[in-house]
């Protein structure tokens, strides 16, 4: 079993990142080379701004290279709740925007040629008890009433067609729901910025940042640059330099184990439905097939913010049982690979995107980011070309997180809570 994100292990890397010092003045740097900061620098550099992207580690190595690989229409919450958060315009803006960014992922995939396995299969969300049925239902309903007419509930006679399990009572299809390789999206979108004219820096986190005439300099181990504007993009990554950030953001660590590759007997005793899969519990597990058709089943195991080979390892045996809970018949298919990640967090669990500290910035997608953060990556980019209505998100306030520093000490209580609600009928 390797301890690598799959996603890495099988894309080739993003190789066309500049090895020498950073260094220059720019219109515009980037922090994060994830979804959203990579396609901020793609459609800055198709623009011909002059523009660098600084990323701390790798193409991709945070959130957009660890996560489910779901590119799901709508958001968490059911329509009805966010319109009650939010307001009706703002509730129906936010859900046009996951829309749109599955609709703009599918373009870049075409427009720059990139092999990632794009698919629209759609979603199912499923009941994992009969007392959320009902809920659901309703959920499905209104969604159809009021946003997406394509929505459908499944009955449980409905789901053995989808998902071979006895673990679901029904479930909410979404067909304009996606899926793709996450690591080859990540750096085909980082070649094309690099094609575009970008200047990409791999292996630079920013360690500083000054103000100066008509901009701001960013200091990383090897040098530095100057930029008239800054676009942030580092969600739960965000160094202690954007202290602001981190002091609203919650980092929580999501795990996922993927299978060897199964054979079609295996699939179709399975997900021969072949979708992105969702329960309704709390802690929610997610699932389905890569395109090498190996199961990939995630979820929060733990409340931490901490993600390493230790939690991975306790993490992924949680997984596994987790998964045989579900699926008995996977019981002597060995896992292959095994990691985690951070997923940024807000409060409220709805995502934030505008000006603040002196930089443009979009994070906060409490696991929801892979769908939404390219369409974001280009708000950003019209939104430091000038644009004054390209932000989805504009106007979500966004308080601190009461005694929250950084460092999210009270994860592990609030997994408690969490996991005693799943304990309910």
């Amino acid at each position: 079993m390797k301890f690598a994100s799959y996603w890495h292990d099988t894309s080739i890397p993003f190789a066309a990142g500049i090895a020498d010092p950073v260094s220059g003045d720019f219109d515009v740097a980037v922090i994060g080379a994830g979804f959203t900061g990579l396609n901020a620098a793609r459609t800055l550099a198709q623009s011909g701004v002059k523009v660098a992207l600084l990323e701390a580690e790798h193409v991709g190595y945070g959130a957009s290279g660890r996560n489910g690989g779901h590119l799901n229409s709508g958001h968490f919450a059911s329509f009805g709740a966010a319109r009650q958060h939010l307001g009706e315009d703002r509730a129906r803006r936010l859900w046009r925007a996951y829309d749109d960014s599955i609709d703009m992922i599918e373009r870049i995939v075409e427009e720059e040629k990139i092999a990632c396995d794009f698919r629209r299969g759609g979603k199912l969300k499923l009941a994992s008890k009969p007392s959320h049925v009902g809920k659901l239902q309703a959920m499905a309903e209104e969604i159809r009433r009021e946003v997406d007419p394509s929505a459908e509930w499944l009955t449980r006679e409905d789901l053995r067609n989808e998902v071979v399990s006895d673990a679901f009572h029904g479930g909410i299809l979404y067909p304009k729901s996606a899926m793709m390789h996450m690591g080859r999206y990540a750096n085909g979108v980082a070649q094309a910025a690099h094609r575009h004219g970008a200047a990409i820096w791999e292996h630079n986190p920013v360690t500083a940042r000054e103000p100066v005439p008509n901009g701001w300099r960013l200091t990383t181990p090897t040098g530095s640059l100057t930029a008239r504007q800054v676009i942030l993009a580092t969600d739960a990554y965000t160094p202690s330099v954007f202290n602001y950030f981190r002091r609203r953001l919650m980092p929580i660590a999501s795990f996922i184990i993927a299978t060897r590759p199964l054979t079609p007997q295996e699939v179709a005793a399975t997900v021969p439905g072949n979708r992105n899969f969702t329960n309704s519990l709390n802690i929610a597990n997610y699932f389905r097939l890569t395109p090498d058709n190996r199961m990939l089943f995630g979820g929060r195991a733990r409340f931490s913010a901490v993600s390493n080979q230790k939690t991975d390892v306790s993490s992924g045996q949680l997984l596994r049982q987790q998964m045989l809970g579900m699926f008995p018949q996977l019981a002597d298919v060995e896992i292959d690979y095994c990691w985690g990640g951070l997923v940024g967090c807000t409060q409220d669990r709805y995502p934030r995107a505008g000006s603040a500290e002196g930089v443009i910035y979009s994070m906060g997608y409490s696991g929801h980011g892979a769908q939404l953060s390219t369409f974001m990556g280009s708000a950003l980019a019209n939104m430091a070309m000038g644009r004054k209505d390209a932000n989805p998100l504009d106007g979500f306030a966004w308080p601190a997180v009461p005694m929250h520093t950084g460092n999210p000490w009270f994860l592990p209580i609030v997994g408690t809570y969490y996991r005693m609600k799943d304990l309910l009928p």
